[in-house]
């Protein structure tokens, strides 16, 4: 566990004390991270789900995968419980397993890496570019070898990869390409909704994401086969679910084609994912205007780095899932830890995307990796940090978090 160090209160450089050193917070209550939405819709859905007696999968699960595909673009979404639960079933029937490679980055969430370990491939690694944070596509090309089977990019913050690059390499190799886009429901690249590429695409619609059903994800594809596949597959295999065994009075038996998993979505989880797919526009909109607050209230500050994120919104569009920082640590007094302990204490809800994964230490053992096999991941995860992002959020909260953070980075800047 890692732990942070009492901030001292040496090197301050401003009248107006810290939080953590006394002072009164920016805030006056904490200004949560990824706050979702949630509106009377939502709850007047679920409540009428609740009452129909049909919670488990079934007619809005249905009925939610169908406006879903339609608002991607793709002929098929296959609803489950997780990114997570996405991203194995993608693998899974790729028929990608033990002695198998899937490279893929390591600024991501366990999730990713986990994914393609539980199927008993293994994890390649690859170098981002430090203005995306992307998977670099000339390093992934160089990291290909005869045991190569898929690339796993994914789109991080909501910035899509270099897909044109990355889809060119694979065809070259002939590779399969499974898109990692938990963080890039609403994205848009090359003037395409992510996730109408026909590639197998995996999003999450956890408690803190642009869509959110509380928990859950959906599988983007164009291939009928796959989509019938993954929809045993998620649900134990059986040839026929309950929703479709139990609302006909003619016996129907389920037989088992496969030795599945359990990753199904329910009609109560699905009841939120209606209405939040309706508002998911608006919702973006919301998230670009606090986005560009931020930006015109930190140009000023001196050292800070940002990701890129396009400005032709038609044709290249972030999903601004994360709002992401790059500290400059050779002009503060103070950690990246530190900083965001202070930030918290301000009631900043302020979190880390992400600890690059190679740094871990059941990565580090189990593929002996460590600092300077990555240097770019490593740069970034040294010094990134997120500020809280949301439509659930006022303006004046942002306004709170801007006075927030450059009290915190005046404190602390050399």
């Amino acid at each position: 566990m890692r732990t942070v160090k009492p901030i001292n209160k040496t090197n301050i450089i401003t009248n107006e004390e810290l939080a953590v050193h006394g002072g009164k917070p920016a805030a006056p209550k904490m200004i949560l991270f990824g706050e979702p939405k949630i509106g009377e819709e939502e709850i007047e859905e679920v409540v009428a789900t609740l009452r129909s007696g049909w919670i488990g999968t079934g007619p809005k699960t249905k009925e939610f995968e169908n406006r879903f595909a339609d608002y991607v673009g793709v002929r098929h979404a296959v609803a489950v419980s997780s990114c997570t639960g996405a991203l194995h079933l993608s693998l899974f029937v790729s028929g990608i397993g033990p002695g198998d490679e899937v490279i893929t980055t390591p600024l991501t969430f366990t999730a990713t890496v986990n994914a393609i370990m539980h199927v008993g491939a293994t994890p390649v690694f690859v170098d981002v570019d430090p203005e995306t944070f992307n998977l670099d596509p000339e390093r992934v090309e160089a990291k290909i070898t005869p045991r190569t089977k898929a690339i796993l990019p994914v789109h991080f913050g909501g910035l899509s990869n270099d897909m044109n690059a990355l889809t060119t390499i694979a065809r070259k190799h002939k590779l399969i390409v499974i898109e990692d886009a938990a963080h890039a429901v609403g994205g848009v690249y090359d003037g395409k909704k992510i996730g109408s590429s026909g590639n197998l695409t995996c999003f999450s619609f956890y408690a803190n994401k642009n869509l959110t059903t509380a928990e859950g994800g959906m599988i983007t594809l164009n291939d009928a086969g796959l989509k019938k596949k993954l929809e045993m597959l998620r649900l134990h295999g059986m040839e026929v679910d309950a929703w479709k065994r139990y609302k006909v009075t003619r016996l129907i038996h389920s037989r088992v084609i496969y030795p599945g998993f359990k990753y199904n979505l329910t009609d109560f989880q699905s009841s939120l994912g209606l209405h939040q797919l309706k508002k998911l526009e608006a919702f973006l909109t919301i998230r670009e205007r606090y986005a560009a607050m931020y930006d015109e209230a930190f140009r000023e500050l001196f050292g800070l780095r940002f990701q890129f994120r396009p400005t032709d919104l038609r044709n290249n569009r972030h999903a601004l899932h994360l709002y992401v920082i790059l500290l400059d640590l050779e002009n503060l007094s103070v950690s990246r830890d530190e900083f965001v302990y202070a930030l918290r204490m301000e009631n900043i809800g302020a979190a880390i995307h992400y600890t690059a994964l190679h740094m871990e230490p059941y990565y580090q053992k189990t593929f002996n990796l460590g600092a300077g096999n990555l240097p770019v991941a490593e740069w970034i995860s040294e010094r990134t940090l997120t500020l809280p992002l949301s439509p659930a959020l006022s303006e004046d909260d942002i306004h709170n978090v801007i006075r927030g953070f450059k009290k915190v980075y005046t404190c602390f800047r050399r």
